[in-house]
């Protein structure tokens, strides 16, 4: 007796092709139509930017998200827009100066002048901050002040507290940008791409202020920077105390020090910040008072933010009035300059009771070990992203 076996090898053979063509669909890269032809011409004729938008979504690495780090919600529309305003000069009272111009990505988003140069070509009372030294401004407080840190707010004063305050003092400062904001949402009306970017952003080509100021506020919180050898090390080992297997002899000594000796400021994961503001030393008399000009309490004077260290190597100039041109010089600062002003950290004091600042009596090699060791906090991944770069042709 015969077994018609035609019917069941077709069968399977279509339940093959089916299953391949399935296996086939998933893995087609489905592209999305963000802009239509019409607009995508008018962003090109002044803009380097994707027909397919970027990506902002951030990700951390596991050692941050054991600390209970939040991961932010990012907008691409928004944080898209949020680029084309932070790089374009016509934020500027007269055309001159972008955020970008005190903030550049390749030194992760700092300037490499002591005083930056504003609008009008007077400088600025500060050294600029970087913007990519933290892993994200959003989260890495991890939830405010807590077993996890300390909030961590904006200028070397700390007077804002959000994205959005700071770029709303920088933009209308009278030295850095000059501009009003009523001004500027009225300005950009008649900036062909503006309409196009906004209508994607919010859903209608409306510009005010305050979505200024939230396109902003999304781009520079997606600023994380997670990706320096420090990070990797950490992956691996989940804490920072004992030897990393990718630093050198040299670099693990260094983090030893950094450990004993400033990580009671600075935290010794390098993502989030255990005290924010402190007098470290820097003078017996200040002509800038630092914290005390927002409170106007002699206990603040020359007390200034903590800031974070991830890309240190990059920011040169160095504290708040960018006195110190190298990484080296900041370090004998904490080795053997440290002034005894009445507002000193008591970190920064000796113990022994005799009311004298700490000397760390570093040798030249510990001293070499230190700054070797603030050089594996680098992301070279972050300040080489495109998605950072500035979008002008």
């Amino acid at each position: 007796m015969k077994i018609k076996t035609l019917p069941l090898i077709s069968g399977a053979i279509l339940l093959l092709s089916f299953t391949l063509t399935s296996c086939l669909k998933d893995e087609v890269d489905v592209k999305k139509i963000h802009y239509t032809g019409e607009e995508f011409a008018v962003l090109q004729n002044y803009l380097n930017l994707p027909g397919e938008r970027e990506s902002y979504q951030v990700t951390l690495p596991d050692h941050m998200r054991d600390m209970g780090m939040a991961v932010p919600q990012i907008n691409d529309a928004r944080a898209t827009l949020g680029r084309v305003l932070f790089y374009d000069k016509q934020l500027s009272r007269n055309n001159a100066v972008s955020c970008a111009s005190c903030h550049h990505q390749e030194l992760a988003f700092s300037d490499d002048k002591a005083k930056s140069e504003g609008f009008d070509g007077e400088l600025t009372l500060r050294n600029s901050l970087a913007l990519a030294s933290v892993a994200n401004f959003e989260s890495s407080y991890g939830g405010g002040d807590s077993f996890f840190g300390q909030r961590s707010f904006f200028f070397w004063d700390e007077r804002a507290h959000t994205i959005a305050e700071q770029s709303t003092l920088t933009i209308q400062d009278d030295i850095e940008m000059g501009m009003d904001l009523d001004v500027l949402a009225a300005k950009l009306v008649d900036v062909p791409y503006y309409p196009i970017l906004f209508q994607k952003a919010f859903g209608d080509e409306v510009i005010t202020k305050d979505r200024v100021l939230q396109a902003v506020q999304e781009f520079v919180n997606s600023f994380v920077s997670t990706n320096s050898r420090f990070d990797k090390g950490m992956s691996v080992h989940r804490n920072a105390f004992s030897d990393f297997n990718n630093f050198s002899p040299a670099e693990n000594l260094g983090k030893t020090l950094f450990i004993s000796n400033c990580s009671s400021c600075h935290s010794s994961d390098m993502s989030r910040v255990v005290e924010a503001i402190a007098n470290n030393g820097l003078d017996m008399e200040y002509d800038d008072p630092g914290v005390a000009s927002i409170t106007y309490n002699e206990w603040d004077e020359g007390k200034f933010k903590v800031p974070f260290l991830r890309n240190i190597a990059l920011t040169a100039p160095y504290m708040h009035d960018g006195r110190f041109a190298t990484l080296r010089d900041v370090v004998e600062h904490y080795n053997s300059g440290v002034k005894n002003h009445p507002n000193l950290d008591f970190r920064l004091k000796n113990t022994s009771g005799l009311n004298q600042p700490k000397r760390l009596n570093l040798n030249e090699e510990e001293k070499d070990a230190l700054v070797a060791f603030l050089g594996t906090l680098t992301d070279n991944q972050f300040i080489d992203d495109r998605r950072f770069a500035d979008p002008f042709k």
